[in-house]
């Protein structure tokens, strides 16, 4: 049941303070502002800024990148990152910063495994996370919805803001939930399978969610070491990950890859936590693969990694940490290091502070080649959907699902009582970021046709591969 509005009243005064300097922070932002967007004059070209966020990522796999851009505006939503960073940064905000996930789109909301092997439903993607304002996750998950929507599920207009409106809407209501509770409480709370199914309106509908969950309950490094691995002569040490190009290569064009991975792992290693340091020391790293993930990350280095003992295998992940998205318009800020040397650090400290609970082998590196990772476990647990196949009912219930995991997100290290100042009881901020949302969400249809216009002129290069684009 979706919090009530009197719950103010329980306010100590202390609190009542914060929220009502919440509440004044309308006067020189009104929450009907949130509603605006026109590009401005001076809006950068859409292609140039894709073409610059490219710098430094694999030649070989950028037309890839595009690649998997071009089949829908919101595909290219989910690998436009700079390009919506740039244009939020000329939005109204209220002055209220939080730890941003800073992709907050519909796609990087999921399930995974907890280290008690809980399965729970959070954010699980934060390459761009920094502190900004909180508006900014708010209306890319609200303009993902309308995307997402208008693309595979053909919503109207209308159908597609009503889900968009409805995220935020719960956004707004948890947030003065979190505002009510104590600080231990809000960082204890998580979202587990248990509300996954009360989403479910029909017996029907329980069964065929029971069986996702459990199957998600079941993935972990010995159930995919099968699917993705081939062993020549039996023994452990020889279990090789196959190769599968252009998405899975031992070897990368032009890259010292196998060296800079390990480089990476063995500096990750030692700098382990002293308990995740013993149970990695019971393993050996045997194999490494350059794997290609998601949209946003196709093209930075990224690496699956095949650790074994005996026959126990262990999957890790290793991602390329670059410059957040946002930092160009809010600088380099983390609540715990302000001065942090690595972004896999920034990665990693997002993560944590945004997260109900993290993956216990998270952690980050610098590579040999002076390039800065981060690492985690592999598919654990891992459950996400296809927004683009959900009905309009079902985008409804999974958009208040992600609103509600962005509100405890912001809540942990942000003020959830100024925040619930400011967006108050009414709906007045969630009609507006829905307008946003619909109006943006035109301007991604632009943009995305100005990528097919780019690759059919070949100003882009774009190559189509098969596979999943998700991690």
């Amino acid at each position: 049941m979706a919090p009530t509005d009197d719950l103010t009243a329980s306010f100590t005064p202390a609190q009542l303070e914060r929220y009502e300097t919440g509440r004044a922070l309308r006067e020189q932002t009104p929450r009907s502002r949130h509603a605006e967007w026109q590009p401005t004059k001076e809006r950068p070209d859409p292609i140039e800024l894709l073409i610059q966020s490219s710098q430094g990522r694999v030649a070989s796999l950028i037309p890839l990148r595009y690649g998997r851009m071009k089949p829908s505006p919101f595909t290219f939503l989910r690998g436009a990152a700079a390009i919506m960073a740039a244009d939020l940064a000329q939005t109204p905000t209220a002055g209220i910063r939080v730890q941003s996930g800073g992709d907050c789109h519909i796609s990087n909301f999921g399930g995974y495994g907890t280290p008690e092997r809980n399965l729970v439903f959070d954010l699980n993607d934060f390459d761009e996370t920094t502190i900004a304002p909180f508006e900014w996750d708010v209306k890319r998950l609200a303009t993902s919805i309308v995307t997402a929507g208008q693309g595979g599920n053909s919503l109207s207009n209308s159908q597609a803001k009503e889900a968009a409106q409805a995220a935020v809407c719960s956004y707004r209501q948890r947030m003065l939930f979190y505002a009510t509770q104590g600080h231990l409480e809000v960082w204890y709370s998580r979202i587990d399978d248990d509300h996954l199914l009360d989403m479910a309106q029909t017996d029907k509908e329980r069964q065929q969610l029971e069986k996702i969950l459990q199957k998600a309950a079941a993935t972990s490094s010995h159930s995919i070491f099968p699917k993705l691995t081939e062993n020549l002569t039996g023994e452990a040490e020889a279990c090789r990950i196959r190769d599968d190009l252009p998405l899975v290569r031992h070897q990368v064009p032009g890259e010292e890859f196998q060296s800079e991975i390990r480089s990476v792992y063995e500096q990750y290693f030692q700098n382990a936590r002293a308990d995740v340091k013993l149970l990695l020391s019971r393993y050996q790293l045997v194999d490494l693969v350059m794997k290609v993930v998601g949209v946003g990350s196709v093209g930075t280095r990224c690496a699956l990694l095949l650790l074994m003992s005996d026959k126990d295998p262990l999957f890790l992940q290793v991602k390329e940490a670059r410059a957040s998205a946002l930092a160009p318009y809010v600088g380099h800020s983390s609540y715990t290091n302000p001065s942090y040397t690595n972004q896999g650090e920034r990665v990693v400290t997002g993560q944590r502070l945004m997260q109900a609970a993290s993956d216990s082998f998270l952690g980050w590196a610098k590579s040999n080649q002076n390039r800065d990772f981060y690492l985690r476990q592999f598919r654990d647990m891992k459950l996400s959907i296809d927004p683009e196949q959900l009905s309009k009912s079902e985008l409804v219930r999974y958009g208040v699902l992600c609103g509600w995991a962005l509100a405890r997100a912001h809540a942990r290290a942000g003020d959830p009582v100024l925040i619930s100042g400011y967006l108050g009881k009414g709906d007045p901020f969630d009609q507006a970021i829905a307008d946003f949302a619909l109006a943006y969400a035109e301007q991604t249809a632009q943009d995305h046709a100005k990528l097919v216009a780019a690759i059919e002129s070949g100003r882009l290069p774009a190559e189509k591969a098969s596979g999943k684009e998700i991690d």
